[in-house]
């Protein structure tokens, strides 16, 4: 007794599968770097946005008050922040701050950039490496080092 056509063709074949699969390797393996590549700029933007705000609220502490905050928390408790920003890379509130200048009132001056870590690129595709830049008053331009 020989099969009906209709039990002879049902499901795919061995080859079939494995033709899907590896279609679907390859355009995870062209999608996943640039969805990690985008997720790691967002984190950037998010990190030069953090300070910005913070080198803002301590500008505005130092015109409203003719004094630099004792510390960061001083310019959450004065409303000049809702919250301490994050760190978008460590998901921690770990800033580092500058002292005021000899004579200046007050404990933080400025913020340090951290490091931002990058991933190694290979040369010539325009990714450029980022290093801490100088400590600047608030407000103004940080010089980076290339």
């Amino acid at each position: 007794m020989h099969p009906t056509p209709r039990l002879r063709h049902r499901g795919f074949t061995m080859v079939e599968l494995m033709v899907v699969l590896a279609l679907i390797g390859l355009l995870l393996s062209i999608a996943v770097p640039q969805y990690i590549d985008a997720l790691e700029r967002g984190r950037e933007q998010a990190l030069a946005h953090n300070v910005a705000q913070l080198r803002k609220a301590i500008d505005q502490f130092y015109a409203d008050r003719g004094s630099y905050p004792d510390r960061l928390e001083e310019l959450v408790e004065r409303r000049y922040l809702r919250a301490l920003p994050e760190n978008p890379f460590t998901q921690l509130v770990d800033w580092a701050t500058v002292s005021p200048p000899s004579g200046a009132k007050g404990g933080v001056y400025d913020i340090v950039e951290p490091v931002v870590p990058r991933r190694a690129t290979p040369p010539g595709d325009g990714a450029s490496t980022v290093a801490v830049p100088a400590a600047t008053a608030p407000g103004g331009s940080a010089q980076a080092t290339p």
